[in-house]
């Protein structure tokens, strides 16, 4: 798929009286295009989630980045100091709950729903760190049907506002997943991919797990210092290979 010429614009979800910010990447030219939900990482909807909406947007979808800390802190977007990292967190993991991110990311959805140049069935969506946390409780949506999920920590024994690890919701997936770990992580223990990779067999989902060597929490991100181009390089053209073969 050749890379478009893109319009990128701020829009707002109606989401049960709360607008949501969200950034919207689509090509210029006339067409219809699958939809891929872009999931932030604690650092909210900041240049590298706009960067890779816009890559995304390039690659022929029309992508949506929905602000996952709206009702915490609307407009939030940060960079990457330790104290960025704990005001995060804290929105994260101590302010956000799981089903309130299911339904913004149903509504991100459903607004793409009423553009005219997107594909009404069958979308995509990725994550990274705590958005790919958020893209595997995203897989569970009937209209998601390619999940590419990036180095989501606390799968297996969390969830946003606590209750049940986000791992017992697996038998809910119904598209195919992929995910991209480093085995030099600090945040996600190779037991836990490991744990992730058996429930998905457990319950025969459709999935690939990559695992990368060397590479740290992060490599994605070319703002970051854990930044890896060899790891990030193939993981974007495992994204678009699981994009183009489940939503064209």
């Amino acid at each position: 798929m050749t890379e478009s010429a893109i319009d990128t614009s701020s829009v707002k979800i109606s989401q049960n009286k709360l607008a949501i910010s969200a950034y919207l990447a689509q090509p210029k030219s006339p067409g219809i295009y699958p939809g891929i939900v872009v999931l932030q990482e604690i650092f909210g909807v900041n240049a590298h989630i706009r960067e890779v909406s816009d890559r995304i947007s390039r690659a022929g979808y029309v992508a949506i980045a929905p602000a996952l800390f709206e009702r915490q802190a609307p407009g939030f977007e940060t960079g990457y100091t330790p104290a960025d990292v704990e005001i995060g967190r804290e929105y994260a993991w101590g302010q956000t709950q799981a089903d309130q991110l299911r339904s913004d990311i149903q509504a991100a959805i459903d607004y793409l729903k009423t553009l005219p140049n997107v594909k009404k069935d069958g979308f995509g969506c990725v994550g990274f760190c705590f958005g790919g946390h958020v893209a595997y409780l995203a897989a569970t949506l009937a209209d998601i049907k390619a999940t590419a999920l990036f180095y989501g920590a606390r799968i297996t024994n969390a969830t946003p506002g606590g209750g049940n690890a986000s791992l017992s919701r697996t038998p809910e997936i119904t598209g195919t997943l992929y995910a991209f770990f480093g085995m030099e992580d600090s945040s996600i223990p190779v037991a836990e991919v490991k744990q992730i990779e058996a429930e998905l067999e457990k319950y025969k989902i459709s999935h690939r797990v990559f695992r990368y060597d060397g590479a740290e929490h992060g490599f994605f991100c070319d703002h970051r210092a854990s930044y890896n181009p060899v790891a990030a390089g193939d993981a974007w053209e495992k994204v678009k290979q699981l994009f183009a073969e489940q939503l064209s």
